[in-house]
């Protein structure tokens, strides 16, 4: 397949790229930015998108068979000016997939938030849960979610959206803007600082899910018929139960310790307040569809590891 990958530097947005280009897939990165064909993915093409042109933006869906759609403004950056995050996160969606259509591409998956239910995630969380948050970063993914599953219910496109949960793993560069990730920050912290640092006592519960089984769910989903995928929305996590912050952190440090035979110490404040709530982040919809997440959690945190000594190491 011809896939144009939108947001193909960042960081959900290259790991998916360079699967698929390991897969076979023609792969054409789409970014703001005029850039060249990285180290990382040498063949693919790197397109600049105009997303206000509309015109612009169908000559760049033109002759693609699917579009992956990763691109999009952070939480920080929409909590700082939510009009530019419905203007991206929304408005410009709907451009895109406007122009997919007109270009007669047949695929778009689109990836939205898990943070579109609340902004503190607790109980049990199907697709049939009320989406809640009125943070900018939940309301303007909702509304992109909404133009690609109108598209997709008027068979215009064959359309996905998947609510992402807390993905963790490699950039495929150390400039990728995901080093506040708490995952990617304590395999920094592991080099830099020798302790892992944590604000809070870590008790709080999340539902984690490494970007290796992101990329191997885009690749699922883009052969799938219309009728085996229904109405394309799916919780996209790790299928199994949510783990604490702690036991995460304590993970990584025994990665850490395995790799280079040092330990970290773990520095938090005492535990103060209730116990967190049970957190059941349910991606049974898109398993009933065959899809199985590896979950290959060590291998992604020794990956990661590797990244940052040589990136960051002293």
């Amino acid at each position: 397949m011809r896939i144009l990958v939108a947001g193909g530097f960042g960081y959900v947005g290259g790991r998916i790229a360079h699967v698929l280009g390991e897969a076979g897939h023609t792969v054409v990165l789409g970014t703001r930015q005029a850039a060249s064909s990285p180290a990382w993915l040498p063949q693919a093409r790197v397109i600049q998108l105009q997303w206000q042109d509309r015109a612009a933006l169908e000559d760049s869906c033109r002759g693609m068979d699917a579009i992956i759609h990763a691109a999009g403004m952070n939480a920080q950056d929409c909590a700082a000016d939510p009009v530019a995050a419905l203007e991206f996160n929304g408005v410009a969606t709907a451009r895109l997939v406007a122009a997919a259509v007109k270009a007669g591409v047949k695929r778009v998956v689109y990836f939205s938030t898990a943070h579109v239910y609340a902004s503190s995630l607790e109980g049990t969380i199907t697709e049939q849960t009320c989406p809640r948050n009125l943070h900018p970063y939940a309301t303007s993914h909702l509304a992109g979610e909404q133009v690609v599953l109108e598209a997709a219910q008027r068979r215009a496109i064959h359309g996905t959206v998947f609510r992402l949960s807390n993905a963790f793993g490699t950039p495929m560069w150390q400039g990728v803007n995901c080093w506040m990730l708490l995952v990617n920050d304590l395999c920094r912290q592991a080099v830099t600082t020798g302790e892992l640092t944590l604000r809070s006592a870590g008790l709080q519960l999340r539902d984690f899910l490494t970007l290796e089984d992101v990329a191997r769910a885009v690749l699922h989903v883009l052969p799938v018929g219309s009728d085996c995928l229904g109405d394309g929305l799916f919780n996209l996590g790790g299928g199994a139960a949510a783990q604490s912050i702690l036991s995460m952190t304590e993970l990584v440090a025994e990665r850490w310790k395995s790799l280079t035979g040092q330990s970290l110490p773990i520095v938090r404040p005492a535990p103060a307040g209730p116990s967190p709530s049970v957190l059941a982040y349910s991606s049974a919809k898109l398993l009933a569809t065959g899809f199985s997440p590896s979950s290959r959690w060590p291998h992604e945190i020794d990956e990661t590891l590797a990244l940052c000594r040589a990136a960051f190491g002293r």
